[in-house]
């Protein structure tokens, strides 16, 4: 089988399985954009490739307001929105809503706009620039829990998390002593810590795609953190990428 089919399949495999709300084994999709002919051609394209386009949206609090009550997916998302900015509906929308992949889709290649992306809880990030093809696979891609970038982009994105990494963390002296994670969660942290994508971490590990999900959503929880950024970040700290 080849990559794009096993993403596929991995996509479709996710919406049979995982949780409520994922009729007919479809992934559901949200398209933010404030251009209407862009937004609907992007909503065009995906829903003629199988994805259940469940909502769009033009401003940020339209899109937060649709995203609560439809319940995505996969949320397709625009930087340069009108009323609240992209960035804000993510760390809005992930805020409370940690099954939810968010694919930025922007016309901004700044190093500053991917970053603060990323930051903000978004597990891609792709340039309109892309063509359909690859924007589909994007979206399999980002709903099976892997971080999709433009070509060129994940080393950056990566190189962000190790300078996180290398700040001061605050501490919280009082607080309760971090959970003991198993030896698989581990492994699979200290992948996610080098850059592999959740496909390639259960290539090497000889374990399913699905089980590499569960690992790093019992991680994030154990550890009370939110997104992959933090996670990478507290991975480099303890040098678990070295090893």
């Amino acid at each position: 089988m080849s990559e794009k089919n096993e993403t596929a399949a991995q996509a479709q495999e996710l919406t049979q399985k995982q949780g409520p709300g994922q009729e007919h084994g479809r992934i559901k999709v949200m398209v933010v954009d404030d251009h209407p002919m862009w937004r609907d051609a992007v909503a065009r394209d995906l829903a003629e490739s199988g994805f259940d386009v469940v909502a769009t949206a033009g401003d940020g609090e339209q899109a937060v307001r649709r995203a609560r009550a439809v319940e995505p997916h996969v949320l397709v998302l625009d930087l340069n929105l009108p009323g609240k900015p992209g960035v804000q509906v993510c760390k809005e929308l992930v805020g409370t809503d940690k099954t939810l992949r968010v694919l930025v889709l922007s016309a901004s290649g700044e190093h500053a706009d991917v970053l603060e992306a990323v930051k903000s809880g978004a597990t891609g990030y792709l340039l309109k620039s892309a063509s359909t093809e690859e924007l589909i696979d994007a979206v399999r891609r980002t709903a099976v829990g892997d971080a999709v970038f433009t070509p060129g982009l994940a080393g950056l994105v990566l190189g962000e998390y190790r300078r996180l990494a290398s700040e001061p963390a605050p501490s919280a002296p009082d607080g309760p002593k971090a959970p003991q994670l198993t030896e698989r969660e581990t492994e699979v942290l200290r992948l996610v810590a080098k850059g592999l994508s959740y496909k390639q971490i259960a290539e090497r590990l000889v374990i399913s795609h699905r089980t590499v999900q569960n690992h790093v959503q019992n991680t994030l929880g154990k550890l009370q953190l939110h997104n992959r950024v933090e996670l990478v970040r507290y991975a480099i700290e303890r040098g678990l990428d070295d090893e």
